[in-house]
């Protein structure tokens, strides 16, 4: 019987080893331990892609980390911008309320002016009625000059007394 030989030139069934290889039991044992190291890797990472769930899982916390950031920036925009728009609002409506002021001002000022115009009329027009009036009753025009108020809520009595007459006579010509 033959030995026979294999491509890489060893024998079949013989202990030789390959050209290139270990040279000595304890040499094979080391390589023996670096592939079975090598190979325990390759392994796990192959588990680790196989492994749908654990990849999901993964994910899916990267995912909540990030839209947890964003979370907090959005909350951080959106204060920033609620910040701005009452300043804003704030200066607007110091803006109005100096507006409203001075056209307070300005209204105010012309009734004053409008006051004073109308009393001085009013003083004119009671000097000319008390040359005009007799003797007697100029005491009578001096007091009415000297307490306005009392002339003028006299003067609304007559005016409610002759508007009341009015009405009285129109409606019993009615009836």
């Amino acid at each position: 019987m033959t030995d026979a030989t294999s491509g890489d030139g060893t024998r079949a069934g013989s202990t030789a080893q390959p050209a290139g290889g270990a040279k000595g039991p304890d040499e094979l044992r080391q390589q023996i331990e670096r592939t079975r190291s090598q190979l325990g890797d390759t392994v796990e990472e192959l588990a680790g892609k196989a492994d749908v769930k654990g990849r999901a899982k993964v994910r899916a916390a990267d995912l909540r980390d990030k839209a947890g950031a964003m979370t907090v920036q959005l909350r951080s925009s959106a204060a920033q911008a609620g910040h701005t728009v009452q300043g804003k609002a704030h200066r607007a409506g110091h803006a109005v309320q100096d507006k409203a002021g001075q056209a307070g001002h300005a209204v105010q000022e012309k009734a004053g002016q409008a006051g004073h115009a109308v009393q001085g009329k009013a003083g004119r027009a009671g000097h000319t009625v008390e040359r005009r009036v007799p003797g007697r009753a100029r005491g009578v025009v001096r007091v009415g000059l000297d307490h306005p108020r009392a002339v003028l809520v006299a003067g609304a009595a007559a005016g409610a007394l002759v508007a009341a007459g009015v009405l009285r006579r129109r409606h019993h010509g009615r009836c």
